[in-house]
């Protein structure tokens, strides 16, 4: 009997830790913090993939030859792109961390004042800091997606004349990659509807899975947004609850301070009575 009051207590305890523990949990920056990770794994897997594709393309339809290395050409711009990809995913993976990390703090100094986590003004600036580079983050990510719609823009264009090949014969229309600055002015590089090349490179694998990568990475850089803007709202929600509850801790603060005090009054006043009495 006794043994199964001790099991009782003992699950009870472990569902009430269980409960504090889940209540203790910062949700919303939880949900923005997958949300970033998500579209950040999509924009750079996809976006790194869709690079790979336009090289093949690149040199196996427009018969676009890689320069020496002294100079800056499309393939050193990809190369570029590449590298800035894997520095935005390892960024943005720490920066989520320490944007969780922030929220737990922030959560248990709203939810226990007097616990072991103080509230300070080093842990304000803190969360004014983060909203700040938030912020920028949030510009960031709108010109990176303003950025990445532009070749889902071109792709779209190339892939909607593969699909009315019969029309785009007829007109005999060409892409000319020096419209779209990927080559120098003298080097001419078309691809004309009327080519096989033209017919191959719609046919293949190359152009489909290119396009449909780019619009992958562009709504991962859509999700990117999304979920700053989640940042931003969560941040300006737990700065203000810091602050409020900082100044509810100095009135507790005061108000402990002026009942102390009254406490030693009525102390010296009792005794002085009593001195009076004996």
């Amino acid at each position: 009997m006794e043994e199964n009051m001790e099991e009782g207590q003992n699950s009870k305890g472990c569902f009430e830790c269980c409960v504090k523990c889940l209540g203790g949990l910062p949700y919303a920056s939880l949900f923005a913090t997958i949300l970033l990770y998500a579209g950040v794994a999509l924009f750079c897997g996809c976006g790194h993939e869709a690079l790979s594709g336009t090289v093949t393309i690149l040199q196996n339809y427009f018969e676009v030859v890689r320069a020496p290395v002294e100079t800056l050409d499309v393939f050193t711009m990809i190369d570029i792109f590449k590298y800035v990809i894997y520095g935005v995913a390892a960024a943005f993976f720490v920066y989520g961390v320490l944007l969780m990390v922030e929220g737990f703090f922030t959560t248990g100094a709203i939810r226990d004042l007097y616990g072991d986590f103080k509230i300070t003004a080093c842990g304000r600036c803190v969360s004014a800091w983060f909203i700040m580079l938030t912020y920028i983050f949030f510009l960031a990510w709108l010109g990176v997606t303003a950025f990445t719609s532009l070749p889902v823009f071109m792709y779209f264009n190339i892939w909607t004349m593969c699909q009315n090949i019969t029309v785009a014969e007829a007109a005999n229309v060409c892409l000319d990659l020096r419209q779209f600055g990927m080559v120098t002015i003298g080097e001419e590089r078309k691809l004309c509807t009327g080519s096989e090349k033209f017919v191959n490179m719609c046919e293949s694998n190359e152009l489909d899975m290119t396009f449909h990568l780019f619009v992958c990475a562009l709504a991962g850089a859509g999700a990117a947004v999304i979920a700053m803007v989640h940042y931003l709202m969560v941040l300006s929600a737990n700065w203000a609850y810091v602050k409020d509850a900082c100044r509810m801790q100095k009135y507790e603060d005061i108000k402990s301070k002026e009942e102390q005090e009254l406490h030693d009054i009525h102390s010296t006043r009792s005794k002085e009575r009593l001195n009076a009495y004996t």
